[in-house]
This record gives C-alpha cells, sequence and structure tokens, in this order.
C-alpha cells in the first residue's frame, strides 16, 4: 500500500512539474506568432542599422549596400558601400528604394521620420565631392546628413566634421523643427576654427582622449546651432541620444574613461554606462555611471512615459558597482528604469547565450516593453560551437513595467542573423530587423546575397483583445501639411487616381495611383484649405488639407 501511495504521489508529482514546464515554454517561448518575413538585397552584401515604423503602417528600412542591381535591388550601388533606403508596405512589400553615395564607403546608421512627411538620414562617409556627394571631405571619417522628402527625393545634405574620425549613431527631430545628432570624435579642432576663422560645419572644439561624446544641433535646413564635446582621457562612445520633455537631452554610451576632463567620475570597472542629461543648449545637467567591476556597455536610452528613463544594454559584471542583478551567464542583456535625476528604480538581466548584445528598445501604451539584440556564437578555446536555436538569431523578450520577463521568441536561420533594431507598427504588432548571413532554413524562407536585410514581423498575442480599430478610409498625415503630406488609402485596392481641389471646386492637379500611400507635393500652392480626393475600383473618398507653410 505504502508503495502504490508513494508511486502514485511521484507521479503526480511529475505530472504537475511537466504541466508547468509546458505552460512556460508555452507562455514563454512559443506564445508569439511570425506572420511574415522577408530579405531584401542584391547578390553582394548589405547591412541594416536602422528601421522606423511609418504613419500608413507599414516602415522604412535604413542601412548600407555593395551590391550592384540584382535580387530585388532596383539600381547598382555608386561605387564603394552606399546609404541604401527601402520604403515597404505593411505587408512588407517595398513601395520604393533609394541610393545615396560618393567614392568611398557610406554607412547609413540612422534613420527618422519628420513632421513634414519626409525622413531625416545620418551615417558617416569617407567619400569626397562626386556622384551624390555635393561636399568636399572634412576629414578621415566625416558625418553625412541628407533630407528626403516624402517621395524620397533629397532636399538638402550636409558634410559635418573634423579633420579626424567623426562617428555618428542617432539622428532624431527637434520639438523646434531642427534636428539633433548624437556621435562620437577622435577630431581635433577644425584648422580653420583653430585659426580664427568661420567654418560652419567643422568642429569647434579640440578631442579630449580617444574617442568622445559630440552632439550636434542642426537648425531645420541643417545649419549648425551648436555643438558640444564631452569626454575623458581615453575612449567615450555615445550609441543614443533623445530630446526630453523639459527640451533637453539625455545621452548614453561606453566610456572606459577615468574621472578627467568633463567626466567628473571613476568607473567602477572596465567600461560602463554613462548617461549625460543636458538642457536645450547642451549644458550639463548631471552626468551618472551605470556598471559593475568587468565591462557593461549601453547601446540605446528612452523616455519612458512616466518621465524617467530606461537603459538597455549589455553586462559582463556580477553584483558589484551599483549593478545588484548578477548575469548567468557571460555577457547578459543589462536594462535599468532610472528617475529624473538618474536614480536607479529598478534593474535586471536577461540571459540567452553566451555573449548577449541588446541593440534596441520600446515601450508599449501599457508600460510593458519590448527589448532586442542577439546572442553571438559561443566558443570554447578557437573552435566555435555549430550553429544552434537561439545562437546567432534575433531575441525578443517582452518585459513587465518593472522589468519581469513575460515571454522570449528567438527568431533565426541556421547562419549568423544580427537584430539591430525592432519597432512597434501602427497595427500593434512588432517588426524586427537586422541583417542575416544564414541561407533558406528554419525561420528564413528566403535569401539574396551573403548578406541580406532580413524582416520578421511579430505578432504580440499577449495584447490585450479588441475589436480591431475600423480604419479611416482616407487620411493625411501630417495634416496641417507643410511642402509635403501622405495620403493614407485605408482599404486595398487595384488602381485609380488622385485629384486636388482648392474650395471653389477648381482643380489644381490629378494623377494616377496605384499605392495605399500616396506622397503629395503642396509646395506649389498657398496657405489654406485643399480638398484630396481619391477614386480607386475598390471605392472614392476625400480629405481636407490644411496647407500651413510654417
Amino acid at each position: 500500500m505504502y508503495q502504490r501511495l508513494k508511486n502514485q504521489f511521484f507521479m503526480k508529482t511529475l505530472l504537475r512539474k511537466a504541466t508547468a514546464l509546458a505552460v512556460l515554454c508555452c507562455g514563454s517561448m512559443c506564445a508569439q506568432d511570425i506572420l511574415w518575413e522577408r530579405s531584401y538585397g542584391g547578390k553582394q552584401a548589405e547591412y541594416l542599422l536602422d528601421a522606423q515604423p511609418t504613419a500608413d503602417y507599414g516602415f522604412i528600412l535604413a542601412g548600407a549596400s555593395l551590391s550592384v542591381k540584382g535580387g530585388n535591388k532596383e539600381e547598382s550601388n555608386v561605387s564603394d558601400l552606399d546609404y541604401w533606403v527601402w520604403k515597404m508596405n505593411e505587408k512588407g512589400e517595398a513601395e520604393w528604394q533609394k541610393n545615396f553615395g560618393g567614392s568611398g564607403p557610406d554607412m547609413l546608421y540612422s534613420i527618422k521620420n519628420t513632421n513634414d512627411g519626409g525622413f531625416i538620414l545620418a551615417g558617416t562617409s569617407e567619400s569626397n565631392k562626386g556622384f551624390n556627394k555635393i561636399d568636399a571631405a572634412l576629414g578621415k571619417e566625416d558625418i553625412w546628413v541628407v533630407k528626403l522628402n516624402a517621395k524620397g527625393g533629397e532636399e538638402w545634405q550636409k558634410t559635418i566634421g573634423g579633420p579626424g574620425q567623426d562617428l555618428v549613431k542617432s539622428i532624431s527631430q527637434t520639438t523646434d523643427g531642427g534636428y539633433i545628432i548624437g556621435g562620437s570624435s577622435a577630431s581635433p579642432q577644425s584648422l580653420k576654427v583653430k585659426k580664427g576663422l568661420d567654418d560652419p560645419y567643422g568642429k569647434s572644439e579640440t578631442c579630449r582622449g580617444g574617442l568622445d561624446y559630440w552632439v550636434i544641433k542642426l537648425d531645420n535646413k541643417g545649419k549648425i546651432a551648436w555643438q558640444r564635446t564631452m569626454g575623458g582621457q581615453y575612449n567615450d562612445v555615445l550609441e543614443s541620444i533623445v530630446q526630453t520633455n523639459d527640451g533637453g537631452y539625455i545621452m548614453g554610451g561606453y566610456s572606459n574613461s577615468p574621472a578627467s576632463i568633463d567626466k567628473s567620475l571613476d568607473n567602477y570597472g572596465a567600461g560602463d554606462y554613462w548617461v549625460v542629461k543636458v538642457d536645450k543648449d547642451g549644458a550639463t545637467e548631471w552626468e551618472k555611471l551605470y556598471g559593475g567591476e568587468e565591462d557593461d556597455h549601453l547601446y540605446c536610452i528612452a523616455q519612458a512615459k512616466d518621465g524617467g528613463y530606461i537603459l538597455g544594454g549589455s553586462s559582463a559584471s556580477a553584483t558589484t558597482g551599483n549593478k545588484s542583478k548578477t548575469n548567468k551567464k557571460g555577457a547578459d542583456f543589462w536594462v535599468l528604469k532610472i528617475d529624473v535625476k538618474g536614480g536607479i528604480l529598478w534593474q535586471e538581466t536577461y540571459n540567452t547565450g553566451n555573449v548577449d548584445v541588446l541593440t534596441s528598445l520600446v515601450e508599449n501604451s501599457d508600460g510593458t516593453m519590448l527589448i532586442g539584440g542577439y546572442a553571438q556564437s559561443e566558443v570554447i578555446g578557437q573552435e566555435r560551437k555549430k550553429d544552434k536555436k537561439d545562437i546567432n538569431d534575433y531575441i525578443a523578450i517582452k518585459i513587465a513595467a518593472e522589468g519581469e520577463e513575460l515571454w522570449k521568441q528567438t527568431v533565426g536561420s541556421n547562419g549568423e542573423d544580427l537584430l539591430k533594431k525592432l519597432v512597434e507598427t501602427r497595427d500593434g504588432g512588432y517588426i524586427l530587423a537586422g541583417t542575416s548571413k544564414g541561407t533558406i532554413s528554419r525561420d528564413k524562407n528566403s535569401a539574396r546575397g551573403s548578406n541580406d536585410f532580413w524582416v520578421v514581423k511579430l505578432k504580440d498575442k499577449d495584447k490585450k483583445k479588441k475589436k480591431e480599430e475600423k480604419r479611416t478610409l482616407l487620411e493625411a498625415i501630417p495634416n496641417p501639411a507643410g511642402e509635403f503630406t501622405n495620403i493614407i488609402v485605408g482599404f486595398d485596392f487595384s488602381g485609380g487616381t488622385a485629384a486636388v481641389y482648392d474650395l471653389s471646386g477648381r482643380l489644381l492637379q490629378q494623377f494616377e495611383v496605384s499605392s495605399r500611400t500616396i506622397p503629395l507635393d503642396m509646395s506649389q500652392y498657398p496657405e489654406g484649405v485643399y480638398i484630396v480626393e481619391v477614386k480607386t475600383d475598390k471605392g472614392t473618398d476625400s480629405v481636407k488639407v490644411i496647407r500651413n507653410r510654417n
């Protein structure tokens, strides 16, 4: 009897554990649906470095291309690596693509939407004047900024830099209509500035050590309003900068400098997260270090909806310094929530492989967050382990408002897949975008060249189920509009026409349309109200658009 009861108890315990494991696996690893995946590129190599959602439920991709025309790439590169921009609809189908390059390597690192419906691009360039680049090189490696309109046409471009190496990781539009650039510089002061001459796009301050934080504020036409160099005696690499609710800016990156020059704090370890808050004119308000006894590298920073800040990166440190959450294995994702003065509210680590690199994060409307990156190959001695699931794959982890892991999704092929950006799209899904070296295998059903842009659309099944909002049949974004607006059609159609009328009913222009996103050039019209009518084989609708020159 005793043995039978003991066996029954053992079986019930085993069943409970198996059920709990199954629930954990289903809830944590298998809960999310891959809606679709796409590969973009030519026969050579493409490197994706940024992505952004767009108002028409689609998205735009940015990076660099080495490929000639072929695959699904419509143009050959100009010379070496070129800026490459792809505008996609919500199904991942290409709407347009653009190539910009000079005589040398040009790497596009950042793209953002602008309030006129266009886009601002920033990257590094080693090109001199020629091909698509209109300015001469200023140093070894410069910052190259390009402004595009809603159709992808170039409006203006600027080359910014000193005599040495200047890098950029982030650009975005500011509330005054200008732009903020976050980068790193090893350049001394520009020679003209040193001689007391005007150099409108040169470097105004000399470098402090190796690489320094370099922040540049532009006006709406790309002219430098102010710039600021910050650093210690070694390397300080700026990775992310955002405008804050008070009109200032918060920036973060990696520092291995001791307390010296502009840096007032000593590191906890080999390298730490270095976060600096400045006012609207670039003056320092406070600075903080976060780290343990080893190497800790911040890659992204964001202001939370409650006014605090979210820091995301990778840490190799145990519980030392001000790191209170130890690693599980090697380098792990490390996320911190801090208050408006830099005080730590909570922190957490997340483990997948031996070296986990966090590259992107997004906060949802309910305060939960999605963090993303990749796990690099595990190495034993000099021999790399065979690629396996979860290693060299895209990693997306959803966490609660205070850091608890809710679910994890890995997506990948049998090759190396490096996630660079994840974004929430207008329909509530997520785009996971990066570079893939993998051939067709596992989650990847298409391949173009040796390195492709690879995009995966993920559905979050944990989001509260509600009736899908009925999409507006026709809307204009932005509205009021400047020189451009985008007319967004809320239904599928095969073909039709768009027409613009003034309030007296006079037809101003008419043209054929075949895409649900219709960039509309309004630069030739005076301020006022206009009617845009779209007639298609599936229906007709109209929208009022206010033309505003401010």
